[in-house]
């Protein structure tokens, strides 16, 4: 029985070149990263690249659950874990502030800058980043739907409205991070948001903890 020859073992760490393909897209968006700047970036060649990540799309959406994992997933986090929908979404305000200007990172969100200029060559990906987009917004509405229905909002609240409100404050943020604004800048966006924000503010927050213990 011959045995089977094995593949020549890949040169370049899959794992570093696929974390330099996310700084790539999340720089330049889908569309104008050609696979020669992914190339030169992954500091690999282009059969390699498509020996270990198939093509550019597959490797885009490789390199966009790379992100949700480090840095994208702080919505869903503080969805979770705080204890009303108003606490949560400030939480998500300032925490994009924070995730939108790393030192040493591209500036903004990478789901948001990667959706610039694709066009209908690109549906599948368009509609990949526009699925997690309106999946964070559904997941922003559920809660502060939630909140609604045990009392801790104003009767005529509009989750949905209120959903689609901070979710058009994250693009906004984004978008001025990437036109240079700083983590105090992005802050300040971030209270105003909050200020438009229906009920007594922090107050109705602390009070609703308090009733809840007694």
């Amino acid at each position: 029985m011959t045995e089977k020859r094995r593949g020549r073992p890949r040169s370049f760490d899959r794992e570093a070149a696929l974390r330099k393909a996310v700084d790539a897209f999340w720089e330049h968006g889908y569309e104008p990263t050609s696979v020669s700047d992914l190339t030169e970036a992954m500091g690999i060649g282009a059969p390699s690249l498509y020996a270990a990540f198939g093509d550019k799309k597959t490797l885009f959406l490789e390199a966009v659950e790379v992100y949700l994992h480090d840095w994208g997933g702080f919505t869903r986090r503080a969805l979770a874990e705080e204890p009303t929908a108003r606490r949560a979404v400030r939480r998500v305000l300032r925490e994009a502030a924070e995730n939108y200007t790393l030192p040493g990172r591209p500036p903004g969100c990478m789901v948001t800058n990667a959706a610039v200029n694709c066009g209908d060559t690109s549906r599948e990906v368009a509609e990949r980043l526009r699925g997690l987009r309106l999946g964070n917004m559904a997941a922003i509405r559920d809660r502060i739907r939630a909140d609604a229905a045990a009392g801790l909002l104003p009767a005529g609240a509009d989750p949905a409205a209120l959903a689609a409100f901070v979710a058009a404050v994250m693009q906004g943020m984004s978008q001025q991070a990437r036109d240079g604004a700083g983590r105090a800048e992005l802050e300040a966006v971030a209270e105003a948001a909050m200020a438009a924000w229906p009920g007594t503010g922090e107050t109705a927050d602390h009070g609703t903890a308090d009733a809840a213990a007694d």
